[in-house]
């Protein structure tokens, strides 16, 4: 048995999402005649509370876009040191936009704090880059983001005149767990990215939603760089089923999760990062015996995941309990061999 907690981006298309992928109605999206594309779009912007969206291959090219639309050469984006658009995009932005990020230190929550934010937003002189943009991540490490540090960096940015942008790889995450909608997690950013292909199971796709002259401009963008694709409605139709049909069984995912920081809780020299699981995601560190040869021996053992000083160990719609169960067993093996 393998059991593959290395991401969430591991899932696989099901059988009833791979029949709607062939049996999808196509057309040119980069004409903007695939009706299936269409649909996606006109749909995940009314459940995120936008005006309208546009689809992409990837939640890092969604990001960009959204940057490279806001911001001009020489701009700057205020985002946090560990998040996904700063640290995990190859520099993307500043790169191919020249947007100049300015990466400030989490908090334990995965919030940024306030007093950094504005401590860090530019004077209007010709000797700084221009303070444009304020970006956050929800979840972040798996942690959600509260509405009130939301509606507070709304009004901060607000404040100074900085466009809100969301990387909502995994807001439905945060929606679910929070028993919120969609809308009320994204709504009060000027653009949010929401990606199909982690926990809910799409094989490929991000989607960018905006108001309709931001979502215009960043069709553009999208072009220049690569993202203009033609019957892509067969990859929509994977990320319509998985909106329709995915959501509510991310609170399974959460649930596992928890049951796997439970189950290893306790285990001497091993420590759950947090007390429990954040989300579908559960962190372990250790003392010296938990380093590469721990990782390595689970994977001999058939369990996968990710890290270095920290471990992380990500649930999806690929695990089920015994997974868990097994995944216990394996770790708890290792400790007290």
């Amino acid at each position: 048995m393998i059991i593959d907690l290395r991401s969430d981006t591991v899932t696989k298309p099901c059988d009833a999402m791979r029949k709607v992928m062939a049996n999808a109605e196509v057309g040119d999206d980069v004409y903007g005649e695939d009706p299936t594309v269409i649909q996606l779009e006109a749909q995940l912007a009314e459940r995120a509370g936008h005006q309208a969206g546009l689809f992409f291959p990837s939640g890092t090219q969604s990001n960009l876009v959204a940057l490279l639309t806001h911001c001009q050469r020489g701009d700057e984006y205020i985002v946090g040191q560990n998040a996904h658009t700063y640290k995990y995009e190859a520099g993307g932005a500043a790169v191919l936009g020249s947007i100049q990020p300015q990466p400030i230190e989490h908090s334990i929550d995965g919030t940024i704090p306030l007093d950094k934010i504005e401590a860090s937003i530019k004077a209007n002189d010709f000797h700084f880059a221009k303070s444009k943009l304020l970006a956050l991540e929800n979840t972040i490490g798996g942690k959600t983001i509260s509405q009130s540090y939301i509606a507070s960096a709304r009004a901060l940015a607000d404040n100074y005149e900085l466009v809100f942008h969301l990387d909502g790889a995994r807001a439905f995450n945060a929606a679910v767990a929070q028993g919120l909608e969609l809308s009320e997690i994204c709504g009060q950013f000027d653009s949010v990215s929401l990606c199909l292909s982690k926990g809910l199971g799409a094989p490929v796709g991000s989607v960018l939603v905006a108001d309709k002259q931001v979502i215009n401009d960043a069709r553009r963008w999208r072009k220049m760089v690569g993202g203009g694709m033609r019957q892509a409605g067969i990859l929509a139709a994977a990320g319509l089923y998985a909106i329709n049909h995915n959501i509510d069984r991310l609170a399974d995912d959460h649930a596992r999760a928890e049951r796997l920081a439970q189950g290893l809780s306790g285990l001497e020299g091993l420590n759950v990062e947090g007390g429990g699981a954040h989300t579908n995601m559960v962190y372990l560190s250790g003392g010296s015996g938990f380093g590469e040869a721990f990782q390595a021996w689970c994977a001999d053992q058939g369990l996968m995941f990710t890290g270095g000083s920290i471990f992380r160990l990500v649930v999806h719609s690929g695990i089920d309990d015994a997974m868990i169960d097994r995944a216990i067993d394996v770790i708890a093996a290792y400790v007290t061999k």
